[in-house]
Formats: C-alpha cells, sequence, structure tokens
C-alpha cells in the first residue's frame, strides 16, 4: 500500500515536470519569436529614419544647387551688361586686341586697322566718369577681404618648385620681357644728357650683332616705357622724338616717393606732366589713409588724381613694404582698382620691401577677383629688387599661371626696372653665341 502511494506520488512529481519543462519550452519560442518581431520593427524603422535623413539631405543640396544657378545667372547677366558698357565706351576696342600671340618673340606686322585699333586700346577712355563710375566703391567688398598667409606661402612654393619655363623657351621669354620694361632713371642727379642716353637704349635694348643673331627686325623690339621725373619729362619726349622711336613717356608723380605733400599740390604735379607729354602717371598713394583703414577718403584721393591723368594712364604705387600685412595690400589693390587705376604697382624701389612673389600673388589674386566682378582688366607692374634673368621669368610664370596669357603683354603688364635689361642681354647673348657678352662689348645703359 504504501509502495503504490509512493510510485504514485513520484509519477505525479514527473508529470508536473514534464509539463514545467512543456511550458518553458514553449515561452522560450514565444520570447524568440518576440524578440524577433522587435529587432525587425527596428530594422523597419532604421531605414525609415536612414531614408528620410537621405531625402532631406539630397533637398538640401538641391536648394543649395538652384541657388548657385540662380547667383551665377544673375552674375552672368551682370557683367553681360557691364561688357556691353564697355564696348559702348569703347566701340574701336575689340577682344582680339587683348589677346597677343605669346607663341612669337615679336608680334606680328599688323594692319592699320588693328594699328588704329590697338592704339584705341592703350588708351584709357576719354570719358573718364563713366570708367570710375561703372562699379564705384564697393567698402563691404574691401572690408570683408582677408588674406590667409600662411596658403600664400605655400602657394608660392607651388610656383617655384614647378619648372614652367623650359631652357628653350627662355629665348623667346626673354626677349618678350623686354617689351614690358618701364627703363627707368628716377636718381637726383638726371639731367637731359642721362635721359637721352636712357631713350637710345629703350629704343634699341639690344646690340646690332645680338640682334642680327636672335633674328630680330632692328627697331622692332623696345622697351614698354621710359620712365623718369616729371621735370625730365620733356627731355624724354624730345630724345625719343629724335630717335623717332613710339615709345610713350612714363613719370612719377604726386609727391613720389613719400606722397607727403597736400593733395592740391600732388594733382598739380600730374597735370605739369601730362602737360609735358607723360602717357603714363605713377602715382603714389597715401598710405596714412590706408593704415588707418579708411578706405573711403583713400578712393576719393584716388578718383581726383585719375581725373587729373585725363587721357594718361594711371598707375597707383601701393608702396608695399609700408602696408605692413597682406591684408592690407589687398585691400588697397581693390580701392585702387576701383577708383579707376589701369594699372597697380607694388613699390616705389625706395621702402626696404619692395616686389616680392607673396606680394605680388596677393595683387595679382586682387586683380582677377576684380575682373571677374566687375570685367575690367587692371594692369600689373612689380617693381624693386628685379635684377636679374631669373627674377623676370618668376614673375611672368607667376602672370601666366595666376591671370593667363593675355596678361603677358605691355599693355597689361609692366616691370619697373633700372639694371634688369644689362642681365638680360647678357643671357641671350650667352644663348645666341654660347658666351657672355664683357663689359665693354654692352651697350651704354
Amino acid at each position: 500500500m504504501n509502495s503504490n502511494n509512493v510510485k504514485q506520488k513520484d509519477d505525479k512529481k514527473l508529470n508536473t515536470t514534464k509539463q514545467d519543462k512543456e511550458t518553458t519550452d514553449e515561452k522560450v519560442p514565444r520570447l524568440r519569436k518576440s524578440s524577433l518581431k522587435v529587432k525587425e520593427n527596428e530594422k523597419n524603422v532604421k531605414p525609415n529614419r536612414e531614408d528620410k535623413t537621405r531625402e532631406r539631405i539630397a533637398k538640401e543640396k538641391k536648394d543649395a544647387k538652384q541657388t548657385e544657378e540662380k547667383r551665377r545667372t544673375e552674375e552672368k547677366k551682370e557683367r553681360g551688361k557691364i561688357s556691353k558698357a564697355v564696348r559702348e565706351t569703347n566701340p574701336k576696342t575689340t577682344p582680339n586686341n587683348q589677346n597677343r600671340s605669346t607663341s612669337s618673340i615679336l608680334p606680328k606686322k599688323m594692319s592699320s586697322e588693328e594699328t588704329e585699333s590697338k592704339s584705341q586700346m592703350r588708351k584709357p577712355t576719354k570719358n573718364i566718369s563713366s570708367k570710375v563710375g561703372t562699379f564705384s566703391k564697393d567698402l563691404g567688398w574691401v572690408n570683408r577681404s582677408c588674406v590667409n598667409d600662411q596658403a600664400v606661402k605655400n602657394r608660392v612654393q607651388d610656383l617655384l618648385s614647378s619648372r614652367l619655363i623650359h631652357a628653350d623657351q627662355q629665348v623667346e621669354w626673354l626677349a618678350r620681357s623686354i617689351q614690358c620694361i618701364d627703363l627707368t632713371t628716377l636718381a637726383g642727379d638726371d639731367c637731359p644728357s642721362n635721359v637721352a642716353r636712357l631713350c637710345s637704349k629703350a629704343a634699341h635694348p639690344l646690340s646690332d650683332d645680338l640682334t642680327k643673331a636672335l633674328q630680330i627686325k632692328h627697331g622692332l623690339l623696345t622697351t614698354g616705357a621710359v620712365c623718369v621725373y616729371p621735370a625730365r619729362v620733356a627731355d624724354a619726349c624730345l630724345g625719343l622724338e629724335r630717335l623717332g622711336a613710339n615709345i610713350p613717356v612714363a613719370s612719377v608723380a604726386t609727391g613720389f616717393p613719400t606722397g607727403q605733400t597736400s593733395l592740391k599740390i600732388r594733382l598739380e604735379e600730374i597735370e605739369f606732366a601730362v602737360a609735358n607729354g607723360a602717357k603714363e602717371i605713377d602715382i603714389v598713394i597715401n598710405r596714412e589713409l590706408a593704415l588707418s583703414q579708411n578706405w573711403g577718403e583713400l578712393y576719393n584721393e584716388l578718383v581726383e588724381m585719375r581725373k587729373a591723368c585725363g587721357e594718361s594712364h594711371m598707375k597707383s604705387i601701393l608702396a608695399v613694404g609700408e602696408l605692413c600685412n597682406l591684408t592690407n595690400i589687398y585691400k588697397a589693390s581693390l580701392v585702387a582698382m576701383m577708383a579707376g587705376s589701369d594699372f597697380i604697382k607694388t613699390s616705389t624701389g625706395k621702402e626696404t620691401v619692395n616686389a616680392t612673389l607673396p606680394i605680388g600673388l596677393v595683387m595679382c589674386r586682387a586683380i582677377r577677383a576684380y575682373n571677374r566682378k566687375t570685367g575690367f582688366k587692371v594692369g600689373f607692374k612689380p617693381a624693386g629688387g628685379i635684377r636679374t634673368s631669373k627674377d623676370v621669368l618668376q614673375w611672368m610664370t607667376l602672370m601666366k599661371e595666376e591671370l593667363g596669357d593675355d596678361y603677358l603683354t605691355p599693355d597689361l603688364f609692366r616691370i619697373g626696372a633700372s639694371a634688369l635689361l644689362n642681365d638680360i642681354e647678357r643671357n641671350l647673348a650667352n644663348h645666341a653665341t654660347g658666351g657672355y657678352f664683357l663689359a665693354e662689348e654692352m651697350p651704354m645703359a
């Protein structure tokens, strides 16, 4: 009896254990199924969130693209209006006249119509106020401008490390550089005789033997201009007239090199130089206004100088060595161009820091930005410290890389130098004859 009871109890416990196990086994799949459903739901939710994010990003990109296209369209229309205004102001100027070929050492002979058109291009517009007022001053643009000094250094190193002018092309480039030189004498002992000698050198920069060796027609290769003090302008004009040379005379003015005279006296000096025959005026800016960030007053002064120049070109000397930093140089470049400068020039040659490649890069970038915004092409003139053929080739490389081949012409690129021409001649002689000229074989500079 007892044994039967014990057996029944054991069977009962065993059945209970089996039921519990079955219940547990049933619960586990249920839990697994529910967890799988949760994971599936999470998977479904995650793609939905990602899709929404992608859609939002795509929409933002699309909106940004449409905004950019709209801005470019408006900018293009504005440039078209400016270009049309320029064409109406200068009807004889054509794009072909602004794009000289750089494939040959010297320009090809032009027809009478091309010559007339070229002479028109070399002169600023008669209605000076139209050029000054087309873009007006934008001090907001000036004040917003900032230069990254390290980026400038990196770009210059990149330019110097890449050899863009091969040895077999150096003769052509050096001969072309002569056309861009403003042959200069700015000494205290300048007199009619040394100015006449300078004019002779400008009209015939290379010796006859070297000219023949390079197969250049006699009298065809000349410098870009002759640059003197206002008191020597008449002497320079007379000297060039006697030689029959069609070379413009440039004159420094406005209290060169410091500019520390009253505005009235500076304007009178410009008028004096123009009256004596100067076709190009190299003015100096008021550095005090630039250093004090008084860009509006600087603009007003330069506009008055532009008007005083009349039909003569105006080159604005920034005296970069006295402007403290690259940002000031960039801002001064913009203001000078807004005021109607035909060229912006680095220095007087009298400062401790003159033309350096980082400074030149900043000024070229300002020229490029101004051209893109207004349609006007403003020239560039580095001056001071450019003495060797290597120097001039580096500057020409900078112009080609930053502004393009169009700027490698006397109309848009000048080099202020006095001793550079002798070194170029010696290097050309070496290329042509295999040896350098002796000092007594070099023409007097």
